[in-house]
């Protein structure tokens, strides 16, 4: 079985982008998935439609403008993943849909479910994101699902080796997953997914009617378990909160765990730590394990918002940071003392720096260290060999040199 991993970079490659930027797209239509989650669909016109090809488990970063708690208007950003497969119609059009649930103190989250409607407007961000399958076929240096967009190509992908995938997921994390899990089982007659998908209660389930249909059309090749962790099942193992102790025994019986090719982890932290660190104990090789977080469990962090305010002294010491973007450089003065993000940084001489989740998770605003160094606090989103390479989340990154470089477009 040949597996050929891709990372961020290499996925925007395949899709044909160097980063990506924000195009007006009108919501066609908000469909109510639970009391406090939406499923919201952007028709993406054929004059747009190269730039928002993408692959089963990335996502979309949304952007407007709502007043904040003094009644000033101020810009949001916020990252969603796409919940469903790629799809083409016949005038050349697509379409992104993604998943918003409410969020307790969330902002755009509560504006989305209460007041988002067809006709209106957003900005939204071309697909990113590493959070895909790097099951290969045949020895090829390519990505299974790169042709989804093209239905037409499929039929010469579906040769391709079988495969046994296993994914967890919590809450709002099962809207990349079901993208996926459509897709791998499409992809070969063989191929097997399991899925353990927990929350709270039934009434909390997103996408029940759509797995309940993914599981009658592949009955043999589907395995779909669901967890509640306030109601009782009859299965025992099937209610309560997953734990250690339970991760090991639905390990054991429930899910066929032996010989699988990839592994899909997608929900809060804590449960994303837990599984990656059963299947460490497990000896599962980290390379088969693909992971994202739809939160760090660090509400200190911050959420997509325009950066802090700094305001530089030149009497003082600073850094000298200087960046490329879209091929044009720019240069700024960071003072040591305020240990201010290369990000932050940045957004204060160009706005249009590429950024989303602000916290680490997303990887939206990923760039290469040139020259300089820098420390890092935090990284949900970038593979090992894109730090061998030296690739930072300009977040999260601080300069430890007087002087540093980044390139936002390689």
């Amino acid at each position: 079985m040949t597996v050929v991993r891709q990372t961020a970079a290499e996925t925007a490659a395949a899709t044909g982008r160097r980063r990506a930027s924000f195009h007006p797209l009108t919501v066609d239509e908000v469909r109510r998935l639970t009391d406090d989650a939406i499923e919201v669909t952007f028709g993406v016109p054929a004059e747009l439609a190269g730039q928002f090809d993408y692959l089963p488990g990335q996502y979309v970063a949304l952007r407007t403008t709502l007043p904040d708690e003094s009644g000033e208007p101020k810009e949001i950003r916020r990252s969603y993943s796409i919940c469903a497969e790629p799809r083409t119609f016949a005038d050349g059009s697509s379409e992104i849909r993604v998943a918003i649930k409410k969020d307790l103190g969330g902002l755009f989250s509560t504006w989305a479910n209460a007041e988002l409607k067809a006709g209106d407007v957003l900005d939204v961000m071309s697909p990113m994101g590493a959070f895909v399958s790097k099951h290969g076929r045949d020895g090829k240096e390519q990505n299974l699902m790169n042709s989804m967009n093209h239905p037409e190509a499929m039929a010469s992908e579906l040769a391709g080796e079988p495969g046994s995938f296993v994914a967890i997921a919590a809450g709002s994390g099962i809207t990349p997953v079901i993208a996926i899990a459509r897709t791998l089982l499409a992809a070969h007659p063989e191929t097997r997914f399991d899925l353990v998908y927990a929350n709270k209660a039934a009434m909390d389930v997103m996408f029940l009617e759509e797995l309940a249909d993914l599981k009658d059309k592949y009955p043999a090749r589907l395995a779909l378990h669901h967890v509640l962790s306030r109601e009782q099942r009859i299965a025992p193992l099937l209610s309560g909160r997953i734990d250690a102790e339970k991760l090991q025994a639905l390990l054991g019986t429930a899910i066929h765990a032996d010989d699988v090719d990839e592994w899909f982890l997608c929900g809060p932290f804590e449960l994303v730590q837990l599984c990656r660190d059963t299947l460490a104990e497990r000896g599962v090789n980290p390379d088969h394990v693909r992971f994202e977080l739809f939160t760090t469990g660090k509400p200190d962090r911050p959420e997509g918002n325009a950066g802090r305010p700094v305001i530089v002294d030149e009497s003082q010491a600073t850094y000298k940071i200087t960046f490329k973007l879209d091929g044009l450089q720019g240069e700024v003065a960071s003072p040591t003392h305020a240990r201010e993000s290369i990000l932050n940084a940045a957004l204060r001489v160009r706005p249009d720096v590429p950024f989303a989740c602000a916290g680490g998770v997303c990887g939206t605003c990923r760039a290469k260290v040139v020259t300089g160094a820098v420390t890092m606090d935090e990284n949900y989103a970038l593979e090992q060999d894109e730090l061998d390479k030296g690739y930072v989340l300009t977040c999260q990154s601080h300069p430890t040199t007087p002087e540093v470089t980044v390139d936002f477009d390689v």
